[in-house]
């Protein structure tokens, strides 16, 4: 198999293969968190962190104990605890260092454990192969593609505060008509970068 460029794999993780807007993972929190741009950028630092460190610690978790052990039927079950216990972590720090942004983020902060995207990395860096390198620089880039979006939406959404839009498509429906333009600009990605 031929090694892509680290350079390649991390254009992929933030554009090509964009968690919230080309495959449409992760939307409970791209939804619920994108009303001010403080609060996304939160919940976009914590996500970055854990879809790195789970992109980190699974790569070890299935190379080095899976695979030897024939056990790699149980790779889902175990990337699961390593999110759970990341996100655990990250919950941890944010409540005892900034409880302002642990009150903004309420419900989404622990839900990023269930959050599909940051599993997606995991197990998108195993389907594909990728070594110990690629696997955290597509875990950084899956969190930086997530963190552009949020914060596009976010800003996005901040600013229609400001003008004025018909009461049937405030809230949700704007939000889902947004989030279409946005899919809609990163689509073309996939014509223009050739990997």
């Amino acid at each position: 198999m031929v090694e892509k460029a680290l350079l390649a794999i991390f254009l992929e993780g933030v554009f090509i293969k964009n968690f919230l807007i080309i495959q449409f993972l992760g939307l409970c929190s791209f939804v619920g968190v994108t009303k001010d741009v403080k609060s996304a950028a939160g919940m976009s630092g914590a996500v970055i962190f854990v879809m790195a460190m789970a992109a980190t610690a699974s790569y070890l978790l299935y190379t080095y104990i899976l695979v030897p052990t024939g056990m790699t039927f149980l790779d889902l079950i175990s990337f699961i605890v390593v999110i759970a216990a990341l996100v655990q972590l990250v919950e941890f720090v944010v409540r005892k260092n900034i409880p302002s942004l642990y009150r903004s983020l309420g419900i989404y902060l622990p839900l990023i454990t269930t959050n599909c995207a940051v599993l997606g990395v995991v197990l998108l860096n195993v389907q594909s192969e990728y070594n110990f390198m690629q696997s955290v620089v597509f875990g950084i880039a899956a969190g930086v593609g997530y963190t552009i979006v949020m914060l596009m939406m976010a800003s996005i959404r901040e600013r229609s505060t400001f003008v004025s839009i018909p009461s049937s498509i405030r809230g949700l429906p704007q939000a889902f008509l947004i989030a279409t333009m946005l899919s809609l600009a990163f689509v073309n990605y996939f014509w223009v970068i050739p990997i």
